[in-house]
């Protein structure tokens, strides 16, 4: 209760919304509600939202207002939510202690989650043969912390991620390290990192930006069940970066045997350091696993592309939550 109480308090709710509605305004029903409606949901404790305004004593709309105000719900919200609950739960994280995967920096792990189809139909859809996605986000998470830090939700389910990505760069910092597959292997991305100030790690893909100058290979040094070299690469526009080269004695679930990174981070930061960080990526997986598996991220009799984002938005605050009582008990059994 304590945990909730820092993280979503009603009052703090209701404030974000007032400082970041664009059309939206309250009148009889509370955005901070909603909120605490969505909740019950995603972490399991109602089947629907649906059945949980009929449980709810007091709820001074109908449930078709109610239905209609969620269905509005704006996505500048949703992130204004996210980040500020992530702030508002640092302090405590670092009053209960937490290490640092490379000290000296904080790690931002970025990948897009993709809403499943679903058969609760717009009413334009509802003669097309095939379910549409309701949408997708982009997401930041804080291996550290174990936290989900920034959110870009986007209604249009089949826009590319590579835009939507460009927004959370705008708040990358000096001392972070962004860490992204192969996808964000694109020049505006890692050219967004470099004027921010921030260092990045990202996977080459097939089709990558094209290279003006490519350097020599530096000396294999053996790693872990692999092997690694560097060598220094040159793109328009002046950018000198390095591409790490992982040679791979077991190859991947995927086949592969070869993997290159690209990054900028400085030469205090060894090739095989770089190798073995990208390997943290793969954490950002597990917590949308988690997501899926633990809390109902995916609500789906939610058809509305901004209803299914509130209701992805509300499961983070819940994972957020859960994970610091996770630290917690971890911390308070730590000796036995």
């Amino acid at each position: 209760k304590l945990i909730l109480e820092q993280a979503v308090p009603a009052e703090w709710v209701d404030q974000v919304f007032e400082e970041h509605r664009q059309r939206q305004y309250p009148r009889e029903l509370l955005f901070s509600t909603i909120v605490e409606l969505m909740s019950l949901v995603s972490l399991g404790l109602r089947p629907s939202l649906h059945a949980a305004a009929r449980q709810m004593e007091g709820l001074p709309v109908t449930l078709a207002a109610l239905y209609d105000k969620v269905s509005r719900t704006e996505p500048v919200l949703l992130r204004a939510l996210v980040t500020g609950s992530a702030e508002r739960l640092a302090p405590t994280i670092k009053e209960l202690g937490c290490s640092a995967i490379l000290p000296g920096w904080q790690l931002r792990i970025v990948d897009g989650n993709h809403l499943p189809s679903t058969e609760k139909r717009l009413g334009a859809l509802r003669r097309e043969r095939g379910a549409a996605r309701p949408g997708f986000s982009v997401v930041v998470y804080d291996p550290d912390l174990d936290q989900i830090v920034d959110l870009q939700p986007c209604e249009d389910a089949y826009a590319s991620e590579r835009v939507s990505v460009l927004p959370l760069l705008a708040r990358a910092t000096k001392g972070q390290l962004w860490m992204a597959d192969r996808l964000y292997c694109t020049l505006p991305v890692m050219h967004a990192c470099e004027e921010a100030g921030a260092s990045f790690i990202i996977r080459q893909q097939s089709k990558h930006p094209r290279l003006i100058e490519e350097g020599g290979w530096q000396e294999s040094v053996a790693i872990e069940s692999a092997t690694v070299r560097e060598q220094i690469i040159e793109l328009k526009g002046g950018h000198r970066w390095r591409r790490v080269e992982l040679n791979l004695q077991t190859p991947t679930d995927s086949g592969d045997t070869v993997m290159w990174f690209w990054s900028n981070l400085p030469d205090t930061v060894s090739a095989g350091q770089i190798a073995e960080l990208y390997r943290r990526r793969w954490s950002i997986e597990g917590m949308f696993q988690r997501l899926e598996s633990v809390l109902d991220s995916e609500i789906e009799s939610l058809g509305a592309p901004r209803a299914a984002l509130l209701g992805f938005a509300s499961a983070i605050l819940a994972y957020n939550v859960l994970a610091v009582l996770k630290r917690s008990v971890e911390q308070a059994h730590r000796e036995t």
